[in-house]
C-alpha cells in the first residue's frame, strides 16, 4: 500500500491511471447521447451529457500530469520513442482545447435541458456531434501515446523528429499552457543575448592574447640578451686566466738560477789538479 501512494507522486504513474478517461468516458457519453435522441428522453439526455462532462473535464489532469512526466518518461525512452512522445505531446497541446470546449457545452446543455426539458433534442444533437469529433481526436491523441513505451504496436515508422523540444520542470504539476509559453519566450530570447556575449568574449580573449604573446616575446627577447651577456662574461674571463697563466710560466723561466762564478773557477781548480 506504501508503494501505491508513493507512485501517487508520480506524474507518469497518474498520467498512465488517467489517461483512459477522456476516450472511454467520452465512448460512454457519445453511445448514451445517440441512446437519448433514440429514446427522445430528456432524463436519459442529462444522464448522457454528464458522462461526456466527466470524460471531457478529465482530459486538464491527464494533459497536466502528461506535461510534469514528459522530461522523465524521454529519458528513459529510446529513439523511436522519443520521436513517438514528441508527437503524442503535439497532438495534445494543439487539441486539447476540444476537449474544454466539449466540457463546456456539456455542462451548459445539463443547465439548459434541466430549465428547459423540451430543448434536449437540439441540446443532444450538438452535444453528440461535438462529442463524436472530440472522440476521434482522443484516439488520435492516444494513438501516438500508446507508441512511446509499447514497441509490439509499432507498426510503423516513427514520425519526423521535431525541431522544437519540449522542456518542462517536473515541480510544476499545476502549470497552465500559456505559462510554459511566457517561460519559453524569455529562453528563446536570451539564447541570441548568449551567443552575442560568447562572440564578445572570444573576441576579447583573441585581444587578449595578442598582448600576452607580445609580452612573452619581450621577455624572451631579454632572457637570449642575458645569455649573451653572461657568454661574452665567460669569454672574457677565460682570456683574463690564459693571459695570467702565461705572465706566470714567463718569470719561472726567466728566474732559473744558472752556475755561478765561484763555482766555475772551483771547477777550473780541480780540473788543474788533475794535470800531470
Amino acid at each position: 500500500m506504501n508503494t501505491f501512494f508513493q507512485h501517487l507522486r508520480d506524474p507518469e504513474y497518474i498520467h498512465v491511471l488517467l489517461n483512459p478517461l477522456p476516450v472511454y468516458g467520452l465512448a460512454f457519453g457519445t453511445l448514451a447521447l445517440a441512446l437519448a435522441l433514440f429514446l427522445r428522453n430528456h432524463r436519459v439526455t442529462v444522464a448522457a451529457l454528464v458522462l461526456v462532462f466527466v470524460g471531457a473535464i478529465s482530459a486538464w489532469p491527464v494533459y497536466q500530469y502528461g506535461e510534469s512526466a514528459y522530461d522523465r518518461v524521454k529519458s528513459t525512452s529510446d529513439s523511436a520513442g522519443e520521436q513517438w512522445l514528441d508527437e503524442h505531446m503535439a497532438r495534445g497541446e494543439k487539441l486539447i482545447w476540444m476537449f474544454y470546449v466539449l466540457a463546456a457545452v456539456s455542462a451548459t446543455g445539463i443547465a439548459v435541458t434541466l430549465k428547459w426539458p423540451r430543448t434536449f433534442m437540439p441540446v443532444s444533437s450538438v452535444a453528440l456531434a461535438l462529442s463524436s469529433g472530440t472522440l476521434a481526436v482522443g484516439g488520435y491523441i492516444s494513438y501516438a501515446g500508446g507508441h512511446v513505451r509499447h514497441r509490439e504496436f509499432r507498426f510503423e515508422a516513427p514520425p519526423p523528429a521535431r525541431i522544437a523540444e519540449h522542456h518542462h520542470e517536473e515541480e510544476q504539476h499545476g502549470a497552465a499552457p500559456h505559462e510554459r509559453a511566457s517561460e519559453q519566450k524569455p529562453a528563446e530570447s536570451a539564447q541570441p543575448q548568449m551567443e552575442h556575449a560568447g562572440h564578445e568574449q572570444m573576441q576579447q580573449q583573441a585581444g587578449a592574447e595578442q598582448p600576452k604573446s607580445d609580452e612573452e616575446r619581450k621577455r624572451l627577447e631579454a632572457s637570449r640578451l642575458q645569455l649573451e651577456a653572461s657568454r661574452l662574461q665567460l669569454e672574457a674571463s677565460r682570456k683574463q686566466l690564459e693571459a695570467a697563466g702565461g705572465a706566470s710560466a714567463s718569470p719561472s723561466v726567466s728566474g732559473s738560477p744558472g752556475p755561478s762564478p765561484t763555482q766555475h773557477k772551483h771547477d777550473e781548480h780541480q780540473h788543474d789538479e788533475h794535470k800531470p
